[in-house]
């Protein structure tokens, strides 16, 4: 479809264009933006409906299909059965906590008293390590499930098994062909994976629930619930959604389902430590997922990053509404402190990216830096190059902790495990969108080097493919509530399944002001007299910023950003988040 404001290159110097249908535009009802909105996000057409409200029941795969759930579901109903000492092993980011509190909440509601085990990020390091694991057994577990980490701990799980420790392991990061010496390894991205690889999509936490799901069948199985009730796996939906979210995993198929089901048991609330976080983040209402990346996330994140990496474990997991209100304000006040680390790494990281022109993949590199925020630093770096960002934290010793972020389209994870089986890496792994690392200061330009030449072509078919993509075409004066609640019918919405982008125009600024920090505030008029409001956040000093803050009413422009509600004051408004604007003559 040709649009009137299609254009090659905008403000901000990219071209805009239609989501177009996958499969075409013909026998839909035209008003039908719900449908338009999942056809362009490649839904089926026979399943428009499954689609538009999903479910669990729907998009519910049998736990079988995934190579050893049922070896690790009918080992943790022994554990069950027998009330052996378990304790889940988690990784210190959200997806990891919620993974880990979504077993221990399931396990003491089949009456085991599970304790939860978070390495500390600076002192231990990624993943399990043997001498953690043999102190487990020593300290009486007889069982550990390792969740979000496990897929590369070739060592550590050797020396578990020589220790008469079993190990399952639950994970979705990229495998080597060679698999570690666990009891049982569920992961949907096993090279040996078949059905299962569908779903190689999943959080961590989502490969969880599907184990709780596969342990109770096996359970009931076996006559277990004959004398006592059978937990409900779906009241932990609301961690399922926080960890798949918070891990910029892809919101198709079962993810979508789980996270507007969560989202739905989120808002009632029933976890003190989830209703305890809401209150610290000061979010009322219903959330969204917004609120889930950007404000529970974060403070989740705070704990491993520059505290205490059990914190949010604790939180997620207590029943203990003072306790739980104390750890949400450790978790607020630690997110400030984050913020601040992160701002000097940064600025720090940006400059030296700068200066090394267009390599395919940024890899900055210092000492000094905190690598409790080098994730976070690697995913602004990315999305302000449009390419892959690699940001390595280097110690005293000359050994970096590296951290990656990727576009669509390029697979990070993958090409970190090949410069692994290259010797450039001592250790490493991840999955498409994200990687980990660990790499000696003497190697860190031989590792550009090798993703330079491994990943450039993919970062340039992903960068010639990259457009301001458009769901809606209208006036100023169609930027309504009832357009907002329109196209919030066809979300959740994040990575894989984007949120709609509409352009307005064309418009004229009517007003236009710096508020906050470095935010454009405009308000805008079309044609018709219809005026809109509209915000480019963090804009000011950016040509988008310039050309509104500049435009005086004498040119007219087209807008392109998210439609949302604006829910300050009493009067019920939409507003414009702009990406970028381009000139309409």
């Amino acid at each position: 479809m040709t649009l009137a404001c299609n254009v090659d290159r905008s403000i901000l110097g990219q071209p805009w264009r239609w989501r177009a249908f996958a499969n075409g535009d013909e026998g839909f009802a035209p008003d039908d933006l719900t449908a338009r909105l999942l056809l362009a996000r490649g839904c089926p057409r026979d399943a428009l409906d499954l689609h538009r409200a999903p479910t669990i029941r729907g998009f519910m795969p049998d736990p079988s299909i995934f190579r050893d759930m049922d070896r690790a579901a009918d080992r943790l109903a022994d554990a069950v059965a027998a009330g052996e000492a378990v304790t889940i092993f988690g990784d210190y980011d959200v997806d990891g906590a919620t993974s880990a509190a979504l077993l221990v909440r399931l396990l003491r509601a089949l009456g085991l008293d599970p304790q939860a085990y978070i390495p500390d990020r600076l002192m231990e390091g990624y993943g399990p390590s043997g001498e953690a694991l043999v102190r487990l057994k020593q300290g009486g577990a007889s069982l550990v499930v390792t969740v979000d980490c496990g897929a590369q701990a070739f060592e550590a799980l050797t020396q578990a098994r020589a220790a008469g420790l079993d190990v399952i392991v639950v994970d979705h990061h990229k495998c080597a062909a060679a698999l570690p010496e666990a009891f049982a390894l569920v992961n949907p991205n096993r090279l040996d994976e078949a059905e299962g690889a569908a779903h190689g999509h999943l959080a961590a936490v989502g490969v969880a629930f599907l184990l709780g799901a596969a342990l109770l069948r096996t359970l009931r199985g076996r006559g277990f619930f004959a004398d006592r009730p059978e937990p409900r796996l779906i009241a932990l939906l609301d961690l399922v959604a926080l960890g798949t979210v918070a891990d910029v995993a892809q919101l198709r198929g079962l993810n979508r389902a789980f996270v507007a089901q969560g989202l739905r048991l989120m808002a009632e609330r029933r976890n003190v430590g989830l209703s305890a976080l809401l209150d610290a983040a000061g979010i009322k209402g219903a959330p969204s997922c917004h609120d889930l990346g950007f404000a529970l996330g974060p403070r989740i994140n705070a704990g491993g990053r520059v505290g205490r990496s059990d914190l949010g474990v604790r939180l997620l997991t207590t029943e203990d509404a003072s306790e739980a209100a104390a750890i949400a304000a450790e978790l607020d006040r630690l997110n400030q402190e984050r913020r601040a680390i992160e701002a000097h790494v940064q600025e720090t990281a940006a400059e030296q990216a700068a200066r090394q022109g267009n390599r395919a993949v940024a890899v900055v590199a210092a000492s000094g830096w905190h690598p409790g925020v080098i994730g976070i630093v690697a995913g602004r770096l990315k999305e302000a190059l449009g390419r892959p960002a690699i940001v390595v934290a280097l110690d005293d010793a000359g050994v970096g902790k590296g951290s990656g972020r990727s576009i669509p389209g390029v697979d990070l994870g993958a090409a970190v495990l090949a410069a692994k089986d290259a010797g450039l890496l001592a250790a490493g792994g991840g999955h498409a969108m994200a990687a980990g690392l660990t790499v000696a200061a003497d190697r860190v330009d031989a590792l550009a080097e090798f993703l330079d030449a491994r990943l450039g072509a993919d970062v340039g078919r992903a960068s010639d493919g990259r457009a301001l993509m458009l769901d809606a075409v209208l006036s100023p004066g169609g930027v309504t509530p009832a357009l907002v609640e329109a196209l919030e019918a066809g979300g959740p919405y994040g990575a894989g399944w984007p949120a709609p982008r509409v352009a307005a125009g064309p418009v004229r600024v009517v007003k236009a002001d710096v508020v906050g920090q470095g935010h454009v505030r405009v308000v805008v008029a079309g044609d018709d007299g219809r005026s809109v409001k509209a915000v480019a956040f963090r804009q000011a000093e950016t040509p988008l910023g310039h050309a509104l803050l500049g435009a005086g009413g004498t040119r007219r422009l087209w807008l392109a950003g998210r439609a949302r509600l604006d829910t300050w004051g009493q009067r019920r408004a939409a507003e414009l988040h702009l990406d970028d604007a381009a000139w309409a003559d």
